[in-house]
């Protein structure tokens, strides 16, 4: 990782946690430097394996605490996904959703209230974000582009900067979805879904589940 990245961004000290394996998560001296942080990043690569090193281990929790604590938390690619409660491990690429399209695992739970797919356009991701939130329509599915990201502030809005776009799947108004249904692989049925496209300086409330203008 290039730290002089985050020195540009004004960062005053950088300093990276070498985590190969769970013994590394339980580790003080890699404890400590979180109490002093005033953020925290979480690099991409593999979903599951953030969430086989880390879960349910002190460094885990560390991160929790820090985030209740009003420490900024991000995570690009795999660690903007595994930053979820409910998190999508893997899923197949297409356009509209299909019956056993996505796998979840548990994430770090710093959110329940979203579930984030990342490369959204780039690597077809619209049908798995849809068959997720409908197994669960309690979460909003967000699927972030590249050079893209979503801020989540405190009062529970989120708000998007970057260069292209993020999808917002909302299925509390669900009216039918043959999801459920999987005795086959194919094609499913959803009925009452509700997609927003939002851009640079747009937002979204999450408790109101709207959208927000700049």
């Amino acid at each position: 990782m290039h730290l002089d990245i985050f020195q540009s961004f004004g960062a005053a000290t950088v300093e990276i946690l070498p985590v190969f394996n769970r013994q590394d998560a339980i580790e003080p001296a890699h404890l400590a430097p979180l109490q002093a942080a005033t953020g925290i990043f979480l690099v991409g690569g593999n979903q599951l394996r953030f969430s086989a090193l880390l879960g349910g281990t002190p460094l885990a929790q560390a991160i929790r605490r820090a985030n209740a604590a009003g420490v900024l938390i991000g995570g690009t690619s795999a660690g903007a996904a595994v930053l979820c409660e409910h998190m999508i491990a893997f899923g197949q690429q297409g356009s509209t959703p299909i019956q056993r399209m996505v796998n979840f695992a548990p994430g770090l739970g710093l959110t329940n209230r979203l579930i984030i797919d990342q490369h959204f356009s780039q690597r077809l991701r619209t049908g798995r974000l849809m068959a997720a939130a409908a197994y669960n329509p309690f979460l909003l599915g967000v699927g972030i582009d590249e050079d893209t990201a979503i801020i989540i502030e405190p009062d529970n809005r989120l708000r998007v900067i970057g260069q292209h776009s993020v999808v917002i799947v909302d299925c509390n108004s669900l009216e039918y979805t043959d999801i459920h249904k999987m005795d086959e692989i194919k094609p499913v049925a959803m009925l009452g879904v509700t997609m927003h496209v939002l851009v640079d300086g747009y937002g979204f409330d999450i408790d109101k589940r709207r959208p927000l203008m700049p």
